[in-house]
């Protein structure tokens, strides 16, 4: 099994339109509620226009993550914040078909090395909802550390959600 991520381009639009298609019961409960034409390939085409633009600007850096060479899933590190704070949020899900497989968690380890590395960010912040075990595994098993919990945090699936803080540092990882 080899898990790689890397920046996402447009050729990758038909593919992520057609997890998501395959995927929407799956994610649902872990998403906020998109647009009509969200999942799409015209909606991806669009999300993944806007999310290289940002690139280009330095504010997010949006991956895929592949499995043996095959597009399963994305994990971004967004809202990247230069100057004294050097932070980012960490955001990923993968196919149901290689969920509980090692994927987020490889892929989880290749982004810390982009975030640490090329990115020379000091912390990835990351969140997830308190029942979601399989998440909060991911991030502990990648030395990530519970710094609190965050009341009605995000807007999942129509109701404010609360969250589990996690961060990592760099210094951690040294």
């Amino acid at each position: 099994m080899s898990v790689t991520t890397r920046l996402v381009t447009m050729d990758d639009v038909p593919a992520i339109a057609e997890l998501y298609r395959v995927n929407l019961e799956f994610l649902t409960p872990f998403e906020p509620i998109r647009p009509e034409g969200w999942f799409t390939a015209e909606g991806q085409a669009e999300v993944v226009r806007v999310a290289l633009r940002r690139h280009a600007l330095g504010e997010v850096v949006p991956h895929v993550i592949e499995l043996d060479g095959r597009v399963v899933g994305r994990i971004n590190l967004n809202d990247i914040v230069r100057g004294p704070f050097l932070n980012s949020h960490l955001g990923y899900w993968v196919s149901q078909d290689v969920n509980g497989r090692g994927v987020a968690s490889a892929a989880v380890a290749l982004m810390k090395q982009v975030a640490f590395g090329e990115e020379g960010l000091h912390r990835i912040q990351a969140g997830a909802m308190p029942h979601n075990l399989a998440s909060r595994r991911v991030l502990e098993r990648n030395g990530f550390v519970r710094i609190g919990m965050a009341p009605k945090y995000l807007r999942i699936a129509g109701v404010w959600r609360d969250h589990v803080l996690y961060q990592l540092l760099a210094d951690d990882e040294s």
